[in-house]
């Protein structure tokens, strides 16, 4: 009973000018109703899962689930250190990356700054602008019949978009929910180019699925740059999406500014466990990678051989564009079980984004397709 009550006009003005995430489907709710004939590929997830060593530390960190985790989270960032070549001090751990990409703009940002971000790049990138209260600076993204990144970010145009009350640029490399990327050739341009007073953030959630030649990773320029930050996440190649873990690796004095801000216990102690497991288990990433890229490409070959328009991608998932309202496509395939992503919300109704399933539920897309 609200008795006229509303605390919307007693919310501060960057939070009611948020909107709350849109999870999609009711995914709970439609596997009850599908059972084992849904075939989920509408959420980014690794079909294989975890790494069993990452089962087995997360088992027995279960006993431990009556203590409070480790605030400093410094195995995880230690085993993180070693494996990236990097101090710790430049580690810092999320409640997945989302959680950091919004603590950036927090930290860093206010009404008095503006951040840049591209058209159709992942959906965090405005919300964490509005948490802050910043202005925002939208670049429209490259067009839809560009030969090597359709809808994908404009850097020269997002370069020029900088402004002398600009605080930070989010990138996304390669890009959700495109597929798209840009090569490091022109991340080095967009550096070289950018104040060291304008941080640079690139997301890097679908790093350990890259293959293309020209694409490694912005940590490559991060010595050079001390405004660079990359974030990335256990969530994908990893198969730990359940757990929420992310991580960036930023020059120390960034990092010591996020963990003023960061909840002290932000990654549990059975998150922490598994994903320093999982970093340990190279063999099983290796077999992840090569699964997803292997059905990706046969996926792109079965799409294309029935007429549709696959988008490039150095993720695990794949964007198709139909040119047209995809609403009635995405229906047909929910009402068959098979859950994709329809893209009205980040303003491309013609696309869909499908992610890559096992064998049995890619088939099973091409079953329900017409």
């Amino acid at each position: 009973m609200s008795n006229g009550f509303d605390a919307t006009r007693l919310a501060n003005s960057a939070t009611r000018a948020l909107r709350a995430y849109d999870p999609g489907h009711d995914l709970p709710a439609l596997r009850k109703h599908f059972g084992a004939q849904i075939a989920e590929l509408g959420s980014n997830e690794n079909p294989l899962g975890p790494s069993p060593r990452a089962l087995e530390a997360m088992r027995n960190a279960l006993k431990e689930s009556f203590r409070y985790p480790d605030p400093r989270g410094l195995a995880l960032k230690t085993a993180l250190a070693e494996h990236l070549g990097v101090d710790v001090e430049r580690i810092a751990l999320g409640n997945g990356s989302h959680e950091l990409l919004i603590l950036l703009a927090q930290c860093f940002a206010d009404a008095a700054h503006s951040i840049v971000y591209s058209q159709f790049g992942f959906a965090v990138f405005p919300i964490a602008t509005a948490a802050a209260g910043a202005q925002p600076i939208c670049v429209p993204a490259l067009p839809h019949d560009h030969a090597r990144a359709p809808y994908g970010h404009d850097l020269s145009t997002m370069l020029g978009a900088i402004h002398p009350d600009t605080r930070i640029v989010y990138l996304a490399n390669p890009n959700n929910p495109t597929g798209t990327w840009f090569e490091d050739t022109a991340l080095a341009e967009f550096l070289a180019n950018a104040s060291r007073d304008v941080l640079v953030v690139v997301d890097e959630a679908y790093h350990e699925y890259v293959d293309a030649p020209g694409l490694s990773s912005a940590l490559r320029f991060s010595d050079e740059h001390p405004n660079l930050i990359v974030t990335r996440t256990f969530s994908k190649a990893y198969g730990l999406a359940g757990l929420r873990v992310g991580y960036l690796i930023a020059h120390a004095s960034v990092v010591a500014v996020v963990e003023r801000l960061r909840e002290s216990f932000n990654v549990n102690n059975v998150a922490l466990a598994g994903a320093e497991a999982a970093l340990a288990d190279g063999e099983h990433l290796q077999h992840s990678r090569e699964f997803n890229n292997a059905e990706r490409e046969w996926l792109r070959g079965k799409l294309e051989s029935r007429g549709y328009r696959c988008l490039p991608s150095q993720t695990n998932f794949l964007m198709i564009d139909l040119g047209g309202d995809a609403s009635a496509l995405e229906r047909r395939l929910f009402e068959r079980g098979v859950i994709v992503r329809p893209m009205g919300g980040y303003g491309l109704p013609q696309t869909l984004r499908i992610s890559i399933g096992s064998r049995d539920e890619n088939e099973r897309l091409l079953q329900a397709l017409p």
